[in-house]
């Protein structure tokens, strides 16, 4: 949020506005006075850095009351404000709008009280609100991340590392609560990112009989002489008839079906905490800059915005059309229609549900089909963060399809000695959190070689190759492309995933490994500067 405080006021003053703090939240706006601070440059220097909000936030019974309101009414016109920047949660931003709406209303009000005068009240006829969403359960419709959302996935996803030691170590399966009372976001993606062998969400609760499928899924994984078991549960879980599913409940459960060794880690408000994450500060500036361009361009007729991520761009949407378009997940869920809720919430959020169930649940053999594709995967370039992540997305998602997928250990170096073998779903099991490239990388460019490379290809009968890494997995795609005139072994689909630290990879707004490095850079800035 301060790094939102920070834009916002920067670029404020930059277009030669007046910018003032209203501390403690709408409290602050209802009681005036001191909490109505006239904001310089200088006071939102090395906040970035820093968690929560500098300016503080408060809930207010108070705002509710139109009273509350006429009094907040009444200190903004005081200081000339018509102007708001709101950075709130849903329930932040209906108050805002209701607040918009009344405000001709509130005036007359004001006049009729001799608190204004009637030039006033035409001076300040109108007020202009832009939103940002500020919530670590990324639950609000219209955005594809709130600010503070993937901070709290990194707290989440250190605590899974560190588990993870002792898990193994015990032969132990670990049931992990997260935030997300009516919103699965932080459930779901953890679970994607760090590769968990259950989750529970409340937009897609499990069928009938999942306690029966969740203790098969585990003996089969210990069967396959994984050490530990992990299962994430949001906080506001449920079942199809929308009764709670409670950590306490799925541990009790597996130790009763399975007698495994069983904790539960509740990680509560440690989700809040900590400094901000290089995304979140990158994203809350973008959005504050975009706040104050909006309310600049705003006009009486102009509705009510909130600034938005969509894709990878900041996006205007009407504040209220959000706003419904959240309340009906909610009712959703109520009505046990959980296939609208999913949609409701995004393609984001669908997407990534539908990713983490390719990703973890196989298909028996005697269901799978098989094709007569192999495809090759090698990583190229220097190592990134997240390239075994890929690597494991690839497999899997390959063998699910029916493919036979093919390793190449050491990039293009590895190609024409033939370090080619086969690669099945258990292989890349536990790869998603480790660093660097299991397979192994090499810069090695294909050119010189390109003859025993389509030799290696031919012998394999390759298919299709997947490149994951950076620059030079760029030129080397090219060098492949441009050599298919020589070479009929090229004349086969070729992919390139960027991966690599420097986001350098033409036609990509962000490569494998960019953001990791990112955190990195800001862990140490942030160290040596205490």
């Amino acid at each position: 949020m301060n790094a939102a405080v920070r834009a916002v006021v920067r670029m404020g003053i930059y277009v030669g506005a007046k910018v003032y703090f209203i501390h403690e939240g709408y409290q602050g706006m209802v009681d005036g006075g001191k909490y109505i601070v006239e904001a310089n440059w200088q006071d939102v220097s090395s906040i970035l850095q820093v968690g929560g909000t500098v300016i503080g936030s408060a809930r207010c019974k108070e705002f509710r009351t139109r009273e509350g309101r006429l009094r907040a009414a009444n200190n903004l016109i005081q200081h000339g404000i018509t102007n708001l920047c709101v950075i709130g949660g849903d329930g932040s931003l209906t108050g805002a709008n209701l607040f918009r709406e009344e405000w001709q209303g509130l005036l007359q009000e004001l006049i009729q009280q001799g608190k204004i005068d009637h030039a006033a009240a035409q001076k300040y006829s109108h007020l202009n609100i832009v939103g940002m969403v500020g919530s670590i359960d990324n639950d609000f419709c219209g955005t594809d991340m709130t600010i503070g959302t993937d901070s709290a996935l990194h707290r989440i996803i250190e605590v899974v590392d560190a588990i993870m030691t002792t898990a193994q170590s015990h032969q132990r399966t670990f049931v992990l609560e997260v935030m997300g009372r009516h919103c699965g976001y932080l459930a779901l993606v953890s679970a994607l990112a760090c590769g968990a062998d259950w989750v529970f969400i409340p937009e897609s609760p499990p069928a009938d009989g999942w306690e029966d499928q969740m203790c098969q899924k585990l003996s089969e994984n210990r069967a396959q002489k994984k050490r530990l078991n992990i299962i994430i549960i949001s906080e506001g879980a449920i079942d199809c008839y929308n009764k709670p599913i409670t950590s306490d409940l799925i541990k009790d459960l597996v130790v009763k079906r399975l007698g495994f060794d069983t904790r539960v880690t509740i990680l509560g408000h440690v989700q809040r905490g900590g400094t901000p994450s290089a995304f979140d500060r990158i994203l809350a500036s973008r959005m504050g800059v975009e706040a104050v361009v909006a309310l600049l361009e705003a006009s009486p007729e102009t509705p009510a915005c909130v600034v938005s991520l969509s894709g990878n761009q900041a996006i205007r949407v009407p504040l209220m059309e959000c706003v419904q378009m959240t309340q009906e997940v909610q009712k959703a869920m109520d009505e046990g229609r959980f296939d609208a809720a999913v949609k409701l919430r995004g393609r984001s959020f669908e997407n990534n549900l539908r990713i983490y169930k390719l990703l973890v649940h196989k298909k028996p053999d005697n269901e799978q089909t098989r094709s007569k594709f192999n495809v090759a995967v090698l990583n190229v370039g220097a190592p990134a963060a997240g390239m075994n992540a890929a690597v494991r997305s690839a497999v899997r998602t390959g063998i699910s399809q029916g493919h036979t997928m093919l390793a190449v250990s050491d990039g293009f170096e590895g190609f024409i000695k033939g370090q080619i073998k086969e690669i099945k779903w258990g292989d890349v099991g536990g790869w998603t959190g480790q660093g660097g490239s299991l397979l192994g990388t090499k810069r090695t460019l294909p050119t010189k070689n390109a003859e025993a490379i389509a030799e290696r290809i031919r012998l394999h009968n390759i298919s299709a190759l997947l490149l994951i890494g950076g620059f030079e997995a760029y030129l080397g795609l090219l060098e492949l492309s441009a050599a298919r005139a020589k070479y009929d072994e090229f004349c086969i689909p070729m992919v390139m995933v960027p991966a690599t630290v420097s986001n350098n990879v033409p036609g990509s707004d962000f490569s494998i490994g960019a953001d990791t490095a990112l955190n990195a850079i800001t862990d140490v800035s942030l160290s040596r500067n205490v």
